[in-house]
């Protein structure tokens, strides 16, 4: 898959790599605004099972 995305970018090996750069940052940036935020409550992250009372020492 990322032969063929490298073998239909224009330009050189430079621009390739520019074009390459600019695309995984875009795709960072959707996902920190967009997909994760709507994944946050579907995820178990604040089940927290930790009681409030006082652990036993032994």
């Amino acid at each position: 898959m990322y032969g063929w995305i490298w073998r239909h970018l224009p330009g050189n090996a430079w621009m390739r790599a520019l074009i390459s750069l600019v695309m995984v940052l875009a795709v960072v940036y959707l996902l920190f605004q967009y997909v994760f935020p709507w994944a946050e409550p579907l995820l178990p992250f604040n089940d927290v099972t930790v009681d409030n009372g006082m652990a036993a020492v032994r």
